[in-house]
């Protein structure tokens, strides 16, 4: 853990602590999931022969087939300032918005910005190296970022539509999961703890940074070698709440190793002390109702699980070379801590 005024990118405005012209941190603003799929119940069910992942199960992307062999993914993902520095903010974010590309088993051709910016109270130079960051970030995943749509607000947000392409017969989906495999977690989690005592102190957790910023392009393509067919990826609803809705969607069940999932250097101690987001409390309450814990499992343990996570690593339904197995899918329904 990394606790001090130098982050990984020089700060090029010290004075402006973007974090605290936000409610909320990264992908800890989202809706909470409960709130979410009552307001968009009505919209499920839109199909059409070309359609090939919709809303219904809460997938990463849409997916579209244009000809045979061919599928386009469709994502948007924008959130309030995560951390102070901008350039870090915008690589944070950029990551996040090509994740859900990666979590659905493509690949980023193009991408646009999203900027909502208060023009008359932060100056528009910082909004430029936010987007530089996102640039950096798309470039390494080279997927070009052509242009975009910004508007003045009283709150800065940034982020990127993404278009993506895949093979629709290795789609990578949530309704996908089969009972007796393993889980795989490809990134630690505790970035929400640490998030908000950045938030809160002004501390920079490197470690977190780098999570973050961290594509997870090398894992979409190593689940594809691996003919993984179920996957997602674990942002704001925390790890509990994204593997709920994928083992709803499959019909299957869960088990889940607490001890054997990864943590950010740091995270337990910020749990310790108190920095839990209300969006993680949230996501516990939310998925409560299908837990069964075992013993040992305290309620500080299933806050950690259910940590709201921003641009988080890949869950598989599979076993990936060099990453944790976290737990394993059962017939049946419901999560298992263990």
């Amino acid at each position: 853990m990394t606790s001090s005024a130098s982050p990984s990118t020089p700060l090029r405005h010290p004075a402006v602590r973007l974090t605290g012209y936000a409610h909320g941190g990264g992908c800890a603003c989202k809706i909470p999931p409960g709130e979410l799929e009552e307001a968009v119940a009505g919209l499920t069910g839109q199909t059409g022969e070309n359609v090939l992942v919709g809303l219904d199960d809460g997938d990463d992307a849409a997916a579209v087939l244009v000809r045979e062999g061919l599928a386009v993914l469709s994502t948007a993902d924008f959130f309030t300032p995560v951390v102070d520095d901008a350039y870090d903010w915008g690589r944070i974010a950029a990551a996040n918005a090509l994740s859900d590309v990666y979590a659905m088993g493509g690949r980023p051709v193009v991408a646009i910005n999203l900027v909502g910016w208060p023009r008359d109270v932060l100056p528009l130079a910082l909004m430029t190296e936010v987007l530089e960051g996102g640039l950096a970030v798309a470039a390494e995943a080279g997927c070009p970022v052509i242009g975009g749509h910004s508007i003045d607000d009283p709150e800065p947000k940034y982020g990127m539509a993404v278009t993506g392409v895949a093979d629709p017969e290795r789609l990578l989906r949530n309704d996908a999961a089969e009972a007796g495999l393993p889980l795989t977690l490809t990134k630690p989690i505790g970035v929400g703890l640490l998030n908000n005592r950045h938030k809160r102190t002004g501390e920079v957790f490197d470690a977190a940074i780098a999570t973050m910023t961290a594509l997870n392009r090398d894992a979409s393509e190593a689940a594809l070698a691996a003919g993984v067919r179920a996957a997602t990826d674990v942002t704001g609803f925390g790890l509990l709440g994204h593997l709920h809705k994928m083992m709803r969607a499959s019909g299957v069940g869960a088990v889940i190793d607490a001890a054997a999932v990864p943590l950010v250097d740091g995270a337990r101690e910020a749990l310790r002390d108190g920095f839990v987001s209300g969006g993680t409390q949230r996501n516990l309450d939310w998925v409560r109702p299908h837990l069964r814990t075992g013993p040992g499992i305290d309620e500080d343990e299933l806050l950690l699980l259910a940590d709201a996570q921003t641009s988080g690593g890949l869950l598989v339904v599979g076993e990936l070379p060099g990453h944790p197995v976290i737990g394993h899918t059962v017939a049946g329904a419901g999560i298992e801590v263990r």
